[in-house]
């Protein structure tokens, strides 16, 4: 902002409802935060599996464990997480976040130049960005809904995920240049600029979140409850939780075994990788800017169900470039997987956060993060053992075949044939339904679905 900028007003409906957020100076810096961070996330994302193939020689089951560390805070202190976040300025957590995965990354090339990295090491800077990760994340995507209006938080969120995917095309070719410009290591050092900026732009934010009051505070675990107890309020959102965590246990152990696979297995130079996830990544920024569209055409539920299959089905494209030709076949499909997941993800994490009241927001989404996130470590380290024990191949089938199953629970539902998704939930302080049963489960049916 220069000195000339008029004043700008605090609130989310800082613009009206016509008008471009990007008019809007709190989601520009949010957007500008989120980009250069996703920048950074790519570089490590390809650096440290290179590390760890090529400069300390990790096998199928070393590679499972790395990725199981990467995601294991999401099983272990998610639902806490979300309390805690719920009780904090969520502006603070991500400014707080963005410096201390800083820190401990720099651990990486500075351990590289004293000649002491190790596996070991890889592990533990693994497992600490995944905890601070845990709260980064449950504050990111609770933080939108606090600076825009419900009926622009589908348009921020097509905002952040176009910026991303965007980053997600440039960024792997871009870190492949970074490599083998100046090693594997540096490339993560690289991480650590990006999301200093991050946090930057971050603090530049104008709006002044209302401090949770202390004496509100309820114990622990029943605010840990009420979270829960929302995931588990509207059977249409146990189906997606359904769907979502059964899909990520099973690209888990798939992506768990990519780089191996594709720089032992087919024999592909470490370019091709970086071609492979960056055309990959077109296809999502395809389809975060063909979500809004499709979701008026298709309808909101039917979106929903029919990305789902879709990008259940694109998961045979790893196990298929064994026996097709690897670089056509993994762009080809990595480009269509990409697109699904993006519409896929967009159209309901809009739902849920439509959904859920403000104060309940952190609870709600550490809670989906917990149930779809958690089975993710339990899928890596099952592909790292089932890609040691009958071959990587066989192993990419298996998941990849789970992976289509995991589109049932959306696909068999009432989202099926539902143009509009519903709006909010009148919920109790502990997260129930007005009138629902102590379960927090819904007894009265999704709502009416709308049909053409």
């Amino acid at each position: 902002m220069t000195a000339h900028d008029p004043p700008e007003k605090t609130s989310p409906t800082e613009v009206t409802s016509s008008a471009s957020l990007w008019r809007h100076h709190d989601f520009r810096q949010l957007w500008m935060g989120d980009t250069v961070s996703v920048f950074g996330v790519q570089f490590v994302s390809f650096a440290m599996p290179l590390i760890a193939v090529q400069l300390l020689h990790a096998d199928a089951f070393e590679m499972g464990v790395l990725s199981t560390l990467e995601s294991l805070a999401f099983l272990l202190i998610a639902l806490p997480a979300g309390a805690w976040v719920d009780r904090m300025r969520k502006k603070h957590v991500l400014i707080s976040g963005d410096v201390l995965r800083a820190l401990v990354l720099l651990s990486i090339p500075a351990a590289w130049l004293l000649g002491a990295l190790s596996f070991v090491h890889l592990c533990i800077v693994a497992a600490l960005v995944g905890i601070i990760t845990v709260f980064f994340d449950v504050a990111n995507q609770s933080y939108l809904p606090e600076i825009v209006t419900g009926d622009r938080i589908a348009e921020g969120n097509g905002k952040l995920q176009a910026s991303q995917q965007t980053a997600n095309v440039i960024g792997p070719s871009a870190a492949a240049g970074l490599v083998a410009l100046i090693g594997s290591p540096l490339t993560v050092g690289i991480t650590s600029v990006c999301m200093g900026l991050s946090s930057l732009f971050v603090s530049r934010i104008r709006h002044r979140e209302q401090a949770p009051s202390p004496t509100s505070r309820q114990p622990l675990l029943k605010e840990i409850r009420a979270g829960l107890a929302f995931a588990f309020s509207h059977s249409l959102l146990v189906r997606i939780v359904a769907c979502t965590g059964t899909s990520n246990f099973s690209s888990s152990a798939i992506f768990a075994l990519s780089t191996l696979y594709i720089l032992r297995t087919l024999d592909q130079p470490q370019a091709v990788l970086g071609l492979v996830l960056s055309i990959s990544a077109a296809g999502g920024f395809l389809g975060a800017l063909a979500a809004p569209a499709l979701q008026r055409i298709v309808g909101e539920g039917r979106t929903i169900s029919l990305s789902a299959l879709a990008g259940g089905l694109t998961f045979l494209n790893l196990p298929l470039a064994s026996v097709l030709p690897p670089v056509p076949t993994l762009t080809v499909g990595g480009f269509l997987l990409s697109a699904s997941v993006v519409v896929y993800n967009i159209t309901q994490v809009s739902f849920r956060q439509r959904l859920c009241p403000k104060p309940l927001l952190g609870r709600m989404n550490a809670s989906i993060r917990f149930l779809v996130w958690g089975p993710m470590p339990i899928g890596a380290f099952l592909g790292g053992v089932f890609g040691h024990s009958i071959g990587i191949v066989e192993t990419l089938w298996v998941f990849a075949a789970l992976a289509i199953v995991a589109s049932l629970p959306v696909l068999l539902s009432p989202l099926t044939v539902m143009r509009t998704l519903p709006g909010a939930l009148n919920l109790l302080e502990d997260g129930t339904r007005d009138g629902d049963e102590p379960d927090g489960r819904d007894r009265s049916g999704d709502c009416d679905p709308r049909q053409d």
